[in-house]
């Protein structure tokens, strides 16, 4: 893992210094907490789509499920490359990554039990016929900031992957 600054323009004034940098504790809490997820995913000709999912933020990812037929399920069926935001332009957290299908039965009980436990409704894994997907991101790069201290707080992380 890699961390450091986000590449803003110099124009911005951010400090090049690690000094004020948020913490991946901060950037797990929000995720951890957050109600709502943007997700943005690619159409088939180029154009972004936007919208809004619940989620599970587990074992270092974000899980969250859609219909295989539903815009978002087309688009990262045919390119997984996903972008996640959380609701607050105060408190930033971006995740960027590839989304892959969820398919281990116990990673997918312990998402289920915790769905359920956050929202109150109980997502069906276990439908065969079912058209739900679920998708886990675990993100290549996230980026976060608070817009009350933005010439401190930015940071960027890059996961690499095997």
């Amino acid at each position: 893992m890699r961390r450091g600054r986000p590449g803003f323009a110099r124009g911005y004034g951010v400090n090049l210094d690690e000094e004020g940098m948020l913490t991946l504790d901060w950037v797990r809490q929000r995720l951890e907490r957050s109600r709502t997820y943007w997700i943005v995913s690619t159409r088939p000709d180029g154009r972004p789509h936007a919208s809004p999912v619940w989620g599970i933020w587990l074992e270092d990812a974000l899980c969250f499920g859609t219909g295989r037929s539903s815009r978002k399920g087309r688009n990262l069926a045919a390119n997984p490359a996903l972008v996640v935001h959380l609701e607050s332009g105060d408190e930033v957290v971006i995740l960027e990554g590839i989304a892959e299908e969820l398919t281990d039965r116990p990673t997918l009980q312990l998402y289920a039990n915790a769905y359920e436990a956050k929202y109150a409704i109980r997502p069906e894994i276990d439908d065969q016929q079912s058209n739900d997907v679920t998708y886990r991101l675990r993100p290549d790069v996230v980026l976060a900031w608070t817009e009350p201290d933005f010439l401190t707080t930015p940071a960027r992380w890059e996961f690499e992957r095997s």
